[in-house]
């Protein structure tokens, strides 16, 4: 049987130098815990330095009831830890480390220079300045157990030597499985499962829908503002959406569409049919529509296109794509126009259907969906209730919100909350 040494260097270990990871170590030793700080990348935050199309989404300002609507999942279970560390703490933390913050539009939250790299940094300082110890190109390979209770890690050096650690806490915060290239590459839940806990199946979360609509690959780079999108599953509308959605190479994506991947991910995981209907004019009725036509038809000449047409009504990259879905000839006079035809025309624009085949894998996926079960896990504390003294922090859990810097926040609540190491 392996001995616990009788006096140990750290009194934590933190597995992860992420969002969470950071917020915890820098939490545990500014309450005067000696803590070591693991890290397999060659710089910590490296999740965080890309966030946000680089800019760093860092929270969301909403009130605490919007705010708890906004989590998809075990939301009850994240109530406690963002009741100890909520939004607006959220931002003093960051002002009071030097990063200035604006809040935009949505109420999101972003650092005034419009760089991820400052909240980044202002974590790694928050560790540096608090007596953290780092190890980075380091592989946490087995949480170190005895009985009931943890007391260390082992790992790999940069060398590729094996060694080990003690202390009688560990914090796993080693992130999800998105964004590989990261670091995350779901070694917490192998970890985790390995010490008896369940892991609820993974699946990328707030990730591009992959459509089969024969136009798609004509809308590439499309970026369509205001508009109404309601998800069907199996026919039934599930969710309705306001804002944008964008077509790339990867699938229909943008604000619009990754909330409603959540649903349309486990909608297509379970076998079941999945359409995205968008509303390319919600602001306009039928009728309203129908007047709007008529006024620019009656502007046009009789020998002008329907491609032109078309052009006063929506973006130019749909004009063909939207003439191909309405079978109507580009090149077609639009004195020549049916009655049905623009009736058809006025449908389409109020419901274009994008039928949805397939998802985006994690390596596009803003944050994974899935992880250690909640109920396994003290909500007060985030101490496993399997293995004393193991304690878990961020993506690694099952907890996953929409877009919008809600899943950020979900880390630095449970990473303080986790490094506070109450009993």
């Amino acid at each position: 049987m392996e001995q616990i040494a009788e006096k140990q260097p750290y009194d934590v270990i933190v597995v992860g130098a992420g969002a969470a990871g950071m917020m915890a170590a820098g939490t545990a030793a500014r309450n005067g815990r000696r803590v070591l700080l693991i890290e397999k990348m060659e710089k910590s935050g490296r999740k965080v330095r890309i966030t946000g199309k680089g800019r760093c989404n860092v929270t969301n300002a909403r009130p605490p009831e919007e705010f708890a609507a906004q989590v998809r999942t075990n939301a009850a279970f994240f109530a406690p830890a963002f009741a100890e560390f909520n939004n607006r703490a959220t931002i003093r933390f960051f002002e009071r480390q030097g990063v200035k913050l604006d809040i935009e539009r949505g109420e999101r939250v972003f650092p005034r220079s419009g760089k991820a790299w400052d909240i980044a940094n202002a974590l790694l300082d928050y560790c540096v300045d608090n007596g953290v110890k780092i190890l980075y190109d380091t592989r946490v390979v087995r949480i170190l157990t005895l009985g009931d209770r943890v007391y260390g890690v082992e790992y790999v050096n940069k060398r590729g030597f094996e060694r080990r650690e003690e202390a009688p806490q560990v914090i796993l915060a080693t992130g999800g499985v998105s964004y590989p290239a990261t670091g995350s590459t779901g070694d917490g839940y192998a970890f985790a499962a390995d010490l008896g806990h369940t892991i609820e199946p993974l699946r990328p979360s707030l990730t591009p829908l992959v459509t089969s609509h024969p136009q798609a690959r004509h809308l590439n780079g499309l970026l369509l503002r205001n508009v109404r999108a309601v998800l069907h599953i199996d026919g039934e509308p599930v969710r309705e959406e306001f804002g944008e959605i964008g077509f790339s190479e990867r699938g229909i994506e943008g604000a619009v569409a990754l909330r409603m991947s959540r649903d349309a991910v486990d909608a297509l995981i379970d076998g079941r049919r999945v359409k995205i209907v968008l509303g390319l004019k919600p602001a306009l009725d039928e009728e309203t529509l129908r007047a709007r036509i008529a006024r620019e038809l009656a502007d046009m000449q009789p020998t002008e296109f329907f491609a032109e047409l078309l052009r006063k009504l929506v973006p130019k990259q749909l004009v063909f794509p939207l003439a191909h879905e309405l079978d109507i000839h580009s090149k077609s006079y639009v004195s020549k126009l049916t009655e049905e035809q623009i009736t058809r025309l006025i449908r389409t624009l109020k419901g274009l259907t994008f039928p949805i085949a397939d998802y985006a894998p994690f390596e596009y996926a803003v944050t994974t969906a899935g992880g250690v079960r909640c109920d396994e896990v003290n909500p007060h504390t985030m101490e496993s209730l399997k293995v004393r003294g193991l304690y878990f922090a961020g993506e690694v859990l099952d907890l996953d919100a929409n877009t919008g810097g809600y899943n950020l926040q979900i880390a630095f609540s449970t990473g303080r909350l986790a490094g506070m190491l109450k009993k």
